[in-house]
């Protein structure tokens, strides 16, 4: 045989542009096979004009869309978002649900982790998804701005990993949100000034669609077409701002598969129950022949509080590819305020507990808090009229404190050890001035106002039970904790009992959530290791509640070793 020829400088630069090509078509074998890549992406805020019911307004969007742009990525994968804002409004966006392990600068809520992102500047958030995958989404976190600044979150199992069920035809987001004819921002300031309730949205969307039920928006109507036999993974989203939100399709059922992007235990149903904040992927079985029919998905309100709400219905269409849709079937929704459908079907989720996918419940606790939440009231200022109850100002509250946000970042004020003036850490564990919590409300529902946080070590087992409260009405709370998923160990109707309640907790298979609705009038029972370093935000997600002050937050001191300290921030950390 001849002796080899060496490969040109010509060739040896086609190999390299040729393999750099593969790369930047293919990110994932940058990586090797398990390992995580790193994904870009670009939020442009912009203003855009929207039209829906026969209404045009400009609103705050990411890239023109409403929704916004979808992001996909694996679990260990690592996200890069540049922020870019070209809009007069503040903004910041959080990642909902994403643990942030060790990337607490990265999960957006505005004075809590961040100051602001302000006009013309820019913030690029950058963090790894650690342990998770499933259905989030990504949303603003500063005033009303997220009723159009929103969109899905999509992490994927990593490569060669499979579901624990049978893979679907087809995947399907379905975002639930609202419309407002009115500036979302015009509407919280409105209610804020005269301390009265907001004026509600118009219409509910399916994926930014109210769809034929409205007037003026049959054009705008949410169709998913199926073939018979498939089955398809829904991942349903409920970005609604205000609002609990009961889901079902004509003459289908669904099994439920995951919520908050963690596995449950597969069960059937025809009916689901989604508060705001809260994920919830199902497998939809196509029926195996095609019928002459189409089939309305519907949603609408759960609520059962005294003041006013959207009291519509979103529909979409559900059609077989080869079918004529003569007939159009509409589902029964059960009453909006059907607490006790409520109830049993939020009993019915538990975690897989298996040795795939084991549950990690702390069995004991070393620290025990018990939160009032609800509503309250503050005073009218001097020469105002106020519309809230009796010339007030509604107001809302954890252990009747309102908590008031800083004019700087309180993760920044904890890491440079700088809280004079910002915060206190004497949140208190129990309610100082304990009531009949589900019976007639006290004389005196006026509401302490303060920046008070919660401080626990590093690895802290914790247990938290939130009681709902009947003043100014007794409604379900859906409350969400930043840089956590928890388990809920327990729920139940009326004042929570200390000595017998938690003998019936669950700690063998508990649902897995970031978001968890307060029964109406009930508690609700929450475990969590305190593992992940920072400062963490936890708050009512209508987001009428969290302006009124129904929000609070922790601090997760260091542990010991390098992986469980706080890094310091990215040197393009907006400022106040």
């Amino acid at each position: 045989m001849g002796a080899s020829v060496p490969a040109s400088p010509e060739i040896l630069l086609t190999i390299l542009l040729f393999a750099m090509s593969c790369l930047w078509a293919f990110p994932e074998v940058a990586g090797a096979k398990h390992a995580g890549i790193t994904r870009h992406y670009k939020f442009n805020i912009k203003l855009t004009n929207v039209t829906r019911l026969c209404h045009t307004k400009s609103m705050v969007t990411v890239n023109g869309k409403f929704p916004g742009p979808r992001v996909v990525a694996r679990e260990g994968d690592r996200l890069v978002v540049k922020v870019v804002n070209h809009v007069p409004n503040n903004i910041s966006i959080h990642w909902h649900g994403i643990r942030q392990l060790q990337s607490g600068w990265a999960d957006g809520p505005a004075y809590i982790t961040q100051c602001p992102i302000q006009t013309n500047q820019t913030y690029v958030y950058n963090f790894t998804i650690t342990g998770q995958r499933g259905t989030l989404f990504w949303h603003a976190h500063l005033s009303w701005l997220r009723a159009s600044v929103y969109g899905p979150l999509i992490i994927l199992p990593k490569r060669n990993v499979s579901y624990p069920f049978a893979k679907p035809h087809k995947e399907v987001t379905i975002m639930l949100g609202e419309w407002f004819n009115a500036d979302t921002e015009a509407v919280i300031s409105q209610a804020l000034q005269t301390g009265g309730g907001p004026n509600v949205s118009e219409a509910y969307t399916f994926n930014g669609l109210p769809g034929p039920l409205y007037n003026c928006s049959e054009n705008n109507t949410y169709k998913l077409k199926v073939k018979p036999g498939k089955t398809y993974l829904l991942r349903l989203i409920n970005a609604a701002l205000n609002d609990d939100l009961f889901f079902s399709i004509a003459n289908h059922t669904f099994t439920v598969v995951e919520v908050d992007a963690t596995y449950a235990k597969p069960f059937e149903t025809n009916l689901l129950v989604i508060t705001a904040g809260q994920t919830t992927n199902v497998l939809l079985k196509a029926k195996p022949i095609a019928p002459n029919a189409s089939f309305y998905m519907l949603a609408r309100p759960y609520f059962t509080g005294q003041g006013t709400f959207d009291n519509t219905t979103v529909a979409g269409i559900l059609e077989y590819e080869t079918s004529s849709n003569s007939t159009a079937f509409k589902p029964t929704l059960p009453p909006i305020n059907a607490t006790n459908v409520v109830a049993n079907f939020t009993r019915r989720l538990r975690s897989l507990a298996n040795s795939r996918f084991p549950v990690n419940v702390p069995q004991t606790v070393d620290k025990k808090f018990f939160f009032t939440v609800g509503l309250g009231n503050s005073p009218c200022p001097k020469n105002q009229t106020c519309q809230g109850p009796n010339g007030t100002k509604f107001s809302a509250s954890v252990n009747n404190i309102s908590m008031a946000l800083p004019s700087s970042a309180l993760l920044q004020s904890y890491f440079f050890k700088k809280s004079n003036g910002v915060y206190t850490s004497d949140f208190p564990s129990f309610p100082l001035h304990p009531f009949n919590y589900t019976g007639t409300p006290p004389n005196n529902t006026l509401v302490a106002n303060g920046t008070k946080l919660v401080v626990v070590p590093f690895n802290t087992s914790v247990e938290v039970v939130m009681q709902g409260t009947r003043i100014f009405g007794a409604e379900s709370h859906p409350l969400h904790l930043h840089g956590f998923n928890f388990y809920v160990v327990g729920e139940g109707f009326g004042n929570f009992d200390p000595n017998n309640d938690p003998k019936n907790f669950n700690l063998v298979d508990p649902v897995e959530r970031n978001t968890v609705g307060v029964p109406t009038a009930g508690w609700v029972a929450i475990r969590f290791h305190a593992d992940n370093p920072g400062v963490w935000f936890m708050h009512c997600h209508f987001d009428v509640h969290l302006s009124w002050g129904l929000r609070m937050a922790w601090i997760v001191l260091d542990g010991t070793l390098p992986s469980q300290k706080l890094p310091p921030p990215p040197s393009d950390l907006p400022k106040c």
